[in-house]
């Protein structure tokens, strides 16, 4: 007699305090969610892309309303690619198509790196600012830092020192980062950014344009020694921008909305920061976290995908000289995640999400 095998999920899914409590008590529905965050990351994205798909192509539309998509780095680019058209699902298969095709050479310079993620950016979104400032729905913020001293040069030297002054100011206290750089958030101006009162950092708001919509982009990914400082951002502080995840890695911010905060993620875990990554006991903040549903991939999900692990940006290190292996492996990945989307519809349409419930 063969035995059944029983496919294991390939969600993991966590709630804060309050939304754990509320989601006992009454199902999910796409009404409770008005605020989404999305992480730093990289490729990480792209082993979301079919929750994503699932999630703004399928599910919450079936409720309309205005909802605010925060992000910094990749997050930002996700959500910027799901605004910028009636079909985001179209819009996340390009996405992860051009990420995937992406090829660098040995010790590539962070000038080419940044002029290859300018083409990127106009390749996804050119024509379609004007949909994605008017989207009747969506409503996007990017994060980003304004450097500070040595941050803001690009000259490897300086720059590496500064970073080094960052890390070990980072490991006393967070706060520290303070002396490094100020947080920047370039939000939809017709509506507030989602967040409240921000007191841990300098931080400044900006009403986002159709002249400043790609700058911030690329400025919210621009990672210290990979790519380029932005420079003067339009209608933002003069300054040096870069990767908003080296401030809010996970976006472990004083969220203010009135339901449940959906966090589709690459991990069952938050991370303040960039520099937090290796810090084990480095979490997110529990109350900012109490209405937090975080949807992730499974560890028995990662272990079904190649090298047993979402994309990452080592693993331009690990295919050198084999982009196509790379590619055919990224391609996999995606094809895969829509395992995931489909788990996430049924256990919303079952209603059964607080029966795989855990704490967050």
């Amino acid at each position: 007699m063969t035995a059944i095998q029983v496919r294991k999920p390939a969600l993991i899914v966590r709630a804060g305090r309050r939304a754990l409590e509320r989601l006992h008590e009454q199902p999910l529905t796409p009404q409770d969610v008005h605020v989404i965050p999305g992480a730093a990351g990289g490729p990480k994205a792209l082993g979301l892309s079919g929750l994503d798909k699932a999630i703004f192509g399928h599910w919450l539309p079936r409720a309309p309303q205005q909802r605010a998509l925060i992000g910094s780095s990749i997050g930002s680019w996700r959500f910027a690619a799901i605004a910028s058209s009636d079909d985001p699902a179209a819009q996340l298969a390009r996405l992860a198509e051009l990420y995937t095709t992406q090829r660098f050479a040995r010790g590539v310079s962070p000038a080419e790196v940044t002029r290859k993620s300018v083409q990127f950016l106009e390749t996804l979104l050119g024509g379609r600012e004007d949909y994605l400032l008017n989207h009747p729905f969506y409503r996007l913020s990017i994060v980003v830092v304004r450097s500070r001293g040595l941050l803001e040069h690009d000259s490897r030297g300086r720059l590496g020192l500064g970073l080094m002054n960052a890390i070990s100011a980072n490991m006393v206290s967070r706060r520290h980062l303070g002396r490094f750089m100020e947080r920047g958030i370039i939000h939809d101006a017709r509506y507030p950014t989602p967040v409240a009162s921000l007191v841990d950092f300098p931080s400044h708001r900006v009403a986002l344009t159709r002249d400043n919509l790609l700058p911030a982009l690329l400025a919210s990914a621009s990672i210290p020694l990979v790519m380029s400082g932005v420079r003067n951002i339009p209608g933002a502080p003069e300054g040096v921008y870069r990767d908003g995840g080296l401030l809010d890695y996970h976006l472990d911010l004083p969220y203010e909305q009135p339901g449940v905060i959906l966090y589709p993620h690459f991990t069952d875990r938050v991370v303040p920061g960039w520099f937090d990554k290796s810090l084990p006991w480095r979490r997110g903040d529990a109350t900012r976290l109490q209405d937090v549903l975080l949807v992730a991939p499974s560890p028995a999900y990662l272990e079904t995908l190649p090298d047993r692990k979402l994309p990452d940006r080592k693993d331009f290190e690990r295919y050198l000289g084999d982009d196509a292996g790379r590619e055919r492996a990224w391609r996999r990945a995606v094809a895969e995640s829509d395992r995931l989307g489909d788990e996430f519809m049924e256990l919303v349409d079952r209603g059964r999400l607080a029966e795989v419930l855990k704490p967050l």
